[in-house]
């Protein structure tokens, strides 16, 4: 009953998001995991306000993210890409060191829910989630399988709680 009402008082929002590609590789018409991700944000009744791939490089990450911070239109960030070990991989540094509110139980249970379908390959996610100037930030590893679990699962199931206790006074 408690969850079926807080999930009635936040219906009316409609969430607006940034979607930011991380790769060297992909370009618009192959961005599997960027375009999955619209898709389901415009299939739950949002807006996709923003949309970018970009080189996985630190700077050019840092630069996009103090636009998107800066624009009205946009409640959360989604970026795909850049979550693991590997050199290259410098998606979460430039994020985590910004968050102002970290939410590590996004992380816990993207790598849990991974782990009941890939095994023990989950442990090399670096998935992460928290907030930044009063926005949600979300980053996402780049394979299709591991958005569709971070948005169907977690992320589009809670985003209007999410965003009504950022607003809050």
């Amino acid at each position: 009953m408690a969850y079926q009402e807080h999930t009635r008082q936040a219906a009316p929002i409609i969430a607006h998001f940034a979607v930011i590609t991380l790769s060297d590789t992909r370009t618009a018409e192959t961005d599997k995991s960027g375009h999955r991700i619209r898709e389901l944000i415009e299939q739950a009744g949002h807006v996709v306000a923003a949309q970018q791939i970009i080189r996985d490089e630190p700077s050019v990450l840092t630069a996009l993210l103090d636009a998107m911070l800066q624009r009205d239109d946009i409640d959360a960030i989604i970026t795909t890409g850049g979550t693991g070990i590997s050199r290259r991989d410098s998606t979460i540094d430039v994020i985590e060191q910004r968050l102002q509110q970290s939410l590590p139980g996004f992380g816990e249970l993207f790598r849990f829910l991974s782990f009941q379908e890939i095994g023990s390959g989950a442990m090399l996610s670096r998935a992460s989630g928290g907030i930044i100037g009063g926005k949600l930030v979300f980053a996402l590893p780049g394979s299709q399988a591991a958005v569709e679990l971070a948005m169907t699962r977690l992320i589009l199931p809670e985003i209007r709680h999410l965003l009504r206790e950022l607003r809050k006074q």
